[in-house]
């Protein structure tokens, strides 16, 4: 037996249309069937032409007509079960009523229609038996004398007969029915998790990207800050040591001492920034879980912090910028203490970078830093005045890049940054940095 027409893309997709057939070996099976059941009708139609009183001819082309119904067994089975009831009187019709009970039970026809055909086709089988066993019976008896069955014998066999008859393709159609959605359901479920297995894997290649570009402006932002406030302080002291290198020796020997002092300090701070990342470097697998992504994002950025400085260091970093001629007023408020090593490192940054935009836009402008320890979170400001017309600039390069810098590591630790120009004609820059929990 074969797949019923409902089922015939679960069987294989057709390279071409075969009318309601899925493949060509359907249509091929079918046809042969209904060859098969045509020609047992027209077989069997020369006895109903016989009990009927017609012309042969006549019931062996109204057997060959009913027998060629099981050719649309895939396409209309209902018809096929009707047509063979209702040629059951006519003693016709077997092979085509065991192949339609099988594709009526096999196809997708609610239970219930398919339970009161079978139930029909059962009946009208056991009735025809039934007649027809009493009349071999009698006309037994009439043969043989001694021949005497009991009243039970007719509708006993004629029961067994109708089930075997018609239990076994209605059951096994069932079995093959339930086989072929088990199949389905079990092949749509694979297809949806091979999507959501697609989707999962695009969306851990976005994380992995978005990891990645966290990574790369994490590093963007720790080369801008070394880079750009050393730096600025180098050409701010190298400035003022062409400007007192002819007035004042000594003078000019002190700025030439700290330019190199800051040159190498920087060169310390790229080569630890450096060595963080040539420590995440290795061999690149041919496949990279996200987890390892995640990870590696996460040991390089707690090295630097860790690594990195700290709120005890603003004190020397406001004598640098003193040293380089800026009037810098340092004002702590509260206990100091030991914070997690990002918010430390997030607010040294902060006011490094704001220092740093002061030596670049308001030359010889007068700075205030405010640094504030409170109980659930960590302040700091940096206020600068108009700057001083009288004071050389150093024509240092801006790449507008600072503001936004400060701006994304405070936010990262859930804290809040507001920056602006004031009424006096200055900066200011302001940040405050949840401590403890609310940093964790």
């Amino acid at each position: 037996m074969t797949t019923t027409g409902a089922h015939q893309d679960a069987a294989g997709t057709p390279a071409r249309s075969w009318w309601w057939w899925g493949r060509r070996r359907s249509a091929v099976l079918d046809g042969g069937l209904a060859v098969l059941s045509a020609l047992e009708c027209g077989l069997e139609g020369v006895g109903f032409a016989g009990h009927a009183s017609l012309p042969v001819p006549v019931g062996v082309l109204f057997g060959l007509l009913v027998g060629a119904v099981l050719l649309v067994r895939r396409r209309w089975p209902i018809t096929v079960v009707l047509v063979s009831i209702a040629v059951t009187p006519a003693e016709m019709g077997y092979l085509m009523g065991i192949v339609g009970l099988y594709s009526l039970a096999a196809s997708e026809v609610p239970r219930r229609i398919t339970a009161a055909l079978a139930g029909m086709s059962t009946v009208a089988v056991f009735i025809v038996t039934v007649v027809r066993l009493r009349q071999d019976v009698a006309q037994a008896d009439v043969d043989q004398q001694d021949f005497d069955p009991s009243g039970w014998y007719v509708p006993v066999v004629s029961l067994f007969m109708t089930l075997g008859l018609n239990a076994p393709p209605v059951l096994f159609g069932l079995y093959i029915g339930a086989r072929r959605r088990l199949m389905e359901s079990l092949r749509e479920r694979a297809d949806s998790l091979e999507q959501e297995l697609s989707l999962l894997a695009d969306r851990a290649e976005q994380r992995a990207q978005w990891a990645r570009q966290e990574e790369r402006t994490r590093i963007a932002r720790e080369m801008h800050d070394v880079v750009a406030h050393r730096v600025s302080l180098m050409v701010v002291h190298a400035a003022a040591l062409q400007a007192v290198a002819l007035k004042d020796p000594q003078k000019a020997v002190r700025n030439a001492a700290l330019v190199g002092d800051m040159g190498r300090q920087a060169l310390t701070e790229l080569r630890q920034m450096l060595g963080v990342l040539r420590e995440e470097v290795g061999p690149a697998p041919a496949v990279v879980p996200l987890a390892a992504v995640g990870l590696a994002a996460a040991a390089a950025a707690e090295a630097a912090f860790e690594d990195g400085p700290c709120l005890g260091a603003v004190e020397e970093l406001v004598e640098q910028s003193r040293q380089a001629g800026m009037v810098v007023e340092l004002t702590v408020l509260g206990e100091a203490r030991a914070y997690a090593a990002e918010v430390e490192q997030t607010a040294y940054r902060v006011v490094q970078e704001a220092l740093t935009n002061v030596h670049k836009h308001a030359a010889g402008a007068k700075v205030v830093v405010r640094l504030a320890h409170r109980e659930a979170e960590v302040a700091m400001q940096v206020e600068n005045g108009p700057s001083d017309a009288a004071a050389t600039d150093a024509h240092l390069p801006s790449g507008g890049n600072g503001l936004v810098g400060m701006r994304e590591r405070v936010t990262r630790l859930g804290g809040v940054f507001v920056s602006g120009p004031t009424d006096a004609g200055g900066f200011r820059v302001s940040a405050v940095l949840p401590v403890g929990e609310r940093a964790a």
